[in-house]
């Protein structure tokens, strides 16, 4: 897909969400059933599985997820938790097993999820079949990325998110890239805010110097699809020292609901920037980069120092906006023609929780 001209589909200005959703703790609530529970959920690369007995864990709308790739090689998600007595199945980040044990008391799991054996039960087929495995989530892979979904009725990932694996799907180094580091930060901010601040760049001249200098923002362009939105432009001509990079522009991506990816100037190289809300005014916000090769490369460091500069700038933001959202100056605000990302994002909010 081609960033052309959007065509802005209001010429005035056209109201925010309500500030009352960015500080009262029991709309986190209604968004975690209304929103969270039924989306899909980006979890990880097909690097962190490539082979059969790979797994890591995560979770998803709060819920401790395992994705194991399993013996004939599908891929597989279920609820990291033993159907015994409850407890959490595997701890560990990320492995390599033949057969998931849980630690309480030694049940075990093939990698399809079916029970292999209940110490102290006696074994028979109608134990080892139905409710005694593990439960099953979910799980799809759409241009190397993994995502997992709770809703069993929800549509499928390739049909929700369409326009963004059809722009993403260009670059093809997408399948050779690592994960090569992850950064976990405590942002004090309702999680909305930092998909708000994502959604325009009305802010970036103001707030990011080193990003307007790389570049061309005459030619940047942000276009809404039904779930996702996709914003970006090419590196300015005056930058010379782009002409040999893998890619010479800048590429940003957002999926409903709290899931950011970008592509930036120079090797090949991709960022997962994840909002999980710790509560109504908190967020992890969950960075992982993932690049080529193993060690990186001097061009891959001067990447990864230029992204977290961007990061830092939009955290500071964020936070002095969450300081507004709770005072009784204004209860909502207004969004320029140039900010209708925001507004395409306060609508689906307001969809989902039926406002």
């Amino acid at each position: 897909m081609t960033l052309q001209k959007t065509t802005v589909s209001h010429t005035n200005a056209l109201p925010t969400l309500p500030y009352y959703l960015y500080t009262d703790p029991r709309i986190l609530e209604l968004e975690k059933e209304k929103i969270f529970s039924k989306a899909w959920n980006y979890v990880g690369h097909t690097s962190q599985v490539a082979k059969p007995g790979d797994y890591f864990t995560c979770e998803a709308a709060g819920e401790p997820i395992i994705v194991v790739r399993d013996q004939d090689g599908t891929l597989r998600a279920f609820y990291n938790v033993c159907p015994h007595r409850a407890t959490k199945l595997e701890k560990e980040a990320a492995g390599h097993k033949k057969i998931l044990q849980c630690s309480y008391h030694g049940w075990t799991f093939q990698l399809n999820g079916q029970l292999h054996k209940a110490p102290n039960f006696k074994e028979s087929d109608d134990f080892c079949s139905g409710t005694h495995c593990l439960k099953s989530v979910r799980v799809e892979t759409q241009a190397s990325l993994i995502f997992v979904n709770l809703d069993e009725n929800a549509a499928p990932l390739a049909e929700t998110y369409a326009d963004f694996f059809e722009d993403i799907g260009q670059f093809g180094f997408l399948g050779k890239l690592k994960k090569h580091e992850v950064k976990q930060r405590i942002i004090k901010c309702n999680w909305k805010a930092f998909i708000d601040n994502f959604l325009e760049c009305d802010h970036c001249p103001i707030a990011h110097p080193s990003f307007v200098a790389t570049l061309d923002m005459s030619k940047y362009n942000i276009i809404n699809g039904p779930y996702c939105n996709i914003q970006g432009s090419s590196v300015k001509q005056s930058r010379s020292d782009y002409d040999d990079a893998e890619v010479k522009e800048g590429r940003f991506y957002w999926i409903w609901p709290n899931v950011m990816y970008t592509v930036y100037p120079g090797p090949g190289n991709l960022s997962a920037i994840q909002m999980f809300p710790v509560d109504h005014e908190t967020t992890l916000g969950v960075y992982t980069v993932f690049l080529e090769g193993d060690e990186p490369t001097e061009k891959q460091k001067e990447l990864l120092a230029f992204t977290d500069q961007v990061r830092k700038e939009d955290v500071e933001i964020v936070e002095l906006e969450q300081i507004g959202f709770k005072s009784r100056a204004f209860s909502q605000g207004i969004c320029s023609p140039t900010e209708h990302g925001v507004y395409h994002f306060a609508q689906l909010v307001r969809e989902a929780l039926d406002l």
